[in-house]
């Protein structure tokens, strides 16, 4: 591993635990209570559409999914990797989640929040779903060797998640920019598998 990408995902990981500090004191509720309002009050049904159906491409069930279809078509190694990685991310959410114990947007205000889909369980910060797409998209660009203009492209999906996990009125701006920051320095660290 180069050290270059040590220093990279670790510089990550921490901007990443300053962010979730920072949204925790009164300034940075308050700056991301702002920013929520706007991008949950909607941009018309076209987006709440959009949204909605692009929010679940982070899921770790969604990961699995295109795992399986790089496998199929014979890039097992990348799949496995990646896919692995995704799982990094997510347990590495789900933990965090467990330290912080932030509540969720529609727990915190349930008549100013829309829902455009069902709860999530755990807390809200970190954003598990753009760690996942992030972790997952950056080894499965390194891995099958996708040049600047695709892994930039696959970049732009994960902040896309990210956006639609707001839009949707399940995470507040800070728990999702920490999240592509995990997925992101988790995959700058995944190793290659040979």
């Amino acid at each position: 591993m180069k050290l270059r990408n040590v220093f990279l995902g670790t510089a990550l990981v921490g901007t990443a635990l300053a962010v979730g500090r920072w949204s925790s004191g009164r300034e940075g509720r308050e700056v991301d209570v702002e920013l929520f309002g706007e991008v949950n009050r909607g941009l018309g049904p076209g987006l709440d559409r959009f949204f909605t159906g692009v929010t679940e491409l982070g899921s770790i069930w969604a990961a699995g999914a295109a795992a399986t279809l790089l496998a199929i078509t014979g890039q097992r190694r990348a799949a496995a990797n990646a896919f692995a990685a995704a799982g990094a991310a997510w347990l590495a959410g789900q933990g965090l989640k467990r330290v912080g114990k932030r509540p969720r947007p529609y727990e915190a205000d349930a008549e100013g929040t829309r829902m455009l889909i069902g709860p999530p369980d755990a807390s809200s910060w970190p954003s598990s779903h753009p760690a996942v797409i992030s972790a997952f998209t950056t080894v499965a660009g390194r891995d099958l060797g996708l040049g600047a203009a695709a892994r930039t492209g696959l970049g732009g999906l994960g902040v896309c998640v990210a956006a639609s996990r707001v839009y949707v009125g399940v995470h507040y701006p800070s728990d999702v920019v920490s999240g592509l920051l995990i997925g992101r320095a988790i995959g700058r660290l995944w190793p290659r598998r040979s």
